[in-house]
């Protein structure tokens, strides 16, 4: 008797934040708190993770949670907090990490941060999430949001991060302090043929 064929994995995808993989996120960031992401400096994470913990845990405080992350961006602030967009990398109703896209730069931003900060849950590392879910923000950057070209930076000592960005066109322009700093441009449309000459 031959062996039932495997149901086939649904392939990850950038969506806007949802309540419906409340579970999951939940375990995720588990994963993240107990892999010490809540001492990363000039983490987004992190800083969720010290005020949002308990609020997550209930119906109501996720909802406002993804209510808030999956809002309008916000315009840029007296104090220099730039508009973000926040779009999660879910497969199979399971979270699985997510992509924050700044619209712009501020000094700090410039130095350390970039326009697009991302994250994969440490239980789904080593299996290609990073480089496909950065390969899937691109064109939202480039396209959606008009961010051309896009800075995207890493530790100096990440070799893992360094090689995602460069597998996505990352073009190396400096180091500033601990970080590598990368410009990805978007992709320029193909010269058609030229036109035979008249006479």
């Amino acid at each position: 008797m031959p062996m039932p064929m495997p149901m086939p994995t649904p392939t990850p995808q950038l969506i806007a934040p949802t309540t419906e993989v409340h579970a999951s996120f939940l375990a995720a960031m588990e994963e993240f708190r107990a892999d010490g992401t809540e001492a990363v400096p000039h983490s987004r994470l992190a800083g969720e993770l010290r005020r949002w913990a308990d609020r997550w845990r209930t119906a109501e405080g996720f909802a406002a949670y993804v209510a808030l992350t999956a809002g309008t961006a916000r315009d840029e602030r007296p104090d220099g907090v730039v508009a973000m967009t926040t779009r999660w990398w879910v497969a199979d109703g399971r979270y699985l990490g997510r992509v924050t896209f700044r619209h712009g730069l501020t000094p700090s931003l410039l130095d350390h941060g970039g326009h697009i900060g991302y994250a994969v849950r440490p239980g789904a590392r080593r299996r290609g999430h990073a480089t496909a879910m950065l390969r899937a923000a691109l064109p939202v950057a480039h396209h959606e949001l008009g961010i051309d070209p896009v800075l995207v930076t890493c530790d100096h000592t990440n070799a893992a991060s360094r090689r995602v960005i460069e597998a996505c066109g990352g073009v190396f322009e400096d180091r500033r302090a601990e970080k590598l700093r990368y410009w990805i441009h978007a992709p320029r449309p193909a010269a058609g043929p030229k036109p035979p000459p008249h006479g």
